[in-house]
């Protein structure tokens, strides 16, 4: 691993503790605001800076457009999701769209069964992907990198996994939204924020659930984290929600120091992102990360835990319970 990447890990600082039923946070802190400045999406849609469209008037399910007519860089989360145009998408990589600039991004539909304009544009839906779904992606962007074929997911998986939490969590979604799955569940996945709440400095979170890490985000500003850090907790606790267990054991913060040091053993490849700076993808055993870094800064850096159903892929059953057709 590159020494500008574990000198990052090496410096992140471990907050206290913070539970909620069967989901567990340590607050990750960096000292200081390195590297450049930037938006989240949220902050850009709402100054008028950025817009976000399908690439043609027919449109692309994998890509859309996005012009950043501001003077500062935008920052667009990984599993980050725009709604609108003719169906929902969630961001395949983190991306840094740079001030006057204009580019094509890599997404996947969350919502199959709509290809229909709602809107012209698109916007923020304030929802971040289903963290189970989003480390599967995470996993099949990191394979179609290594064979050159971009950063594509798997299409049908995701869909899978949405249609699988949907029905996991009881709710109806006639186009098979997943932020409708989202809004149904408002009331729930707030009690998981209310109760984990920001924490002063704060640049990222690692997560429990059931007592094991599921994975972490941690960016380089700990203004921009604010802005995400709900967007965030939604993500995780629609897992938790949804896999709750009676008993489980206490997270351990000696255990969010080891997934640290794990991760700095992890080998990595690296890839020139759609915006600006370089986009790093890292596998170790049990776990998938990516990382971009601008400007020799690490913007945001995911890491997952990959469980072992996960590793041999767990959706043929899935698919076959609900009379799965491709």
């Amino acid at each position: 691993m590159e020494k500008l990447i574990t000198e990052y890990l090496a410096r992140i600082q471990l907050g206290g503790v913070q539970i909620c039923e069967n989901m567990g946070i340590v607050p990750l802190l960096f000292p200081g605001n390195g590297g450049p400045e930037y938006m989240t999406l949220r902050e850009a849609l709402e100054r008028g800076a950025l817009t976000v469209t399908e690439v043609s008037e027919g449109g692309s399910v994998p890509e859309l457009k996005v012009i950043n007519k501001g003077d500062a860089a935008v920052l667009l989360l990984d599993g980050e999701e725009l709604v609108g145009a003719k169906q929902n998408r969630v961001l395949n990589t983190t991306i840094l769209v740079g001030a006057r600039m204009e580019t094509v991004i890599p997404v996947s539909c969350t919502e199959q069964g709509r290809w229909s304009y709602t809107s012209r544009e698109f916007m923020d839906s304030d929802v971040v992907m289903y963290a189970k779904a989003r480390r599967e992606k995470s996993r099949h962007v990191t394979a179609n990198l290594k064979a050159a074929v971009g950063y594509r997911s798997n299409q049908g998986e995701v869909w899978d996994h949405i249609e699988e939490m949907r029905m996991n969590a009881d709710v109806s979604a006639p186009t098979g939204a997943m932020n409708d799955v989202f809004e149904q569940k408002t009331q729930d996945l707030n009690e998981y924020i209310e109760a984990i709440p920001l924490i002063p400095g704060q640049n990222g979170m690692m997560v429990f659930i059931n007592g094991f890490i599921v994975g972490c985000d941690i960016l380089s500003r700990s203004a921009a984290y604010a802005s995400l850090h709900a967007k965030l907790l939604k993500s995780y606790a629609m897992e938790a929600l949804l896999d709750r267990k009676k008993y489980f054991p206490v997270p351990a913060i000696g255990a969010a120091k080891d997934f640290l040091q794990a991760i700095a053993s992890s080998e990595e490849k690296k890839y020139r992102s759609t915006g600006l700076g370089w986009d790093y993808r890292f596998e170790a055993p049990g776990k998938v990360g990516s990382a971009l870094v601008h400007e020799d800064s690490v913007i945001h850096m995911a890491f997952f835990a990959i469980t072992e159903s996960e590793k041999i892929g767990n959706m043929s059953g899935f698919r076959s319970r609900r009379g799965y057709r491709r």
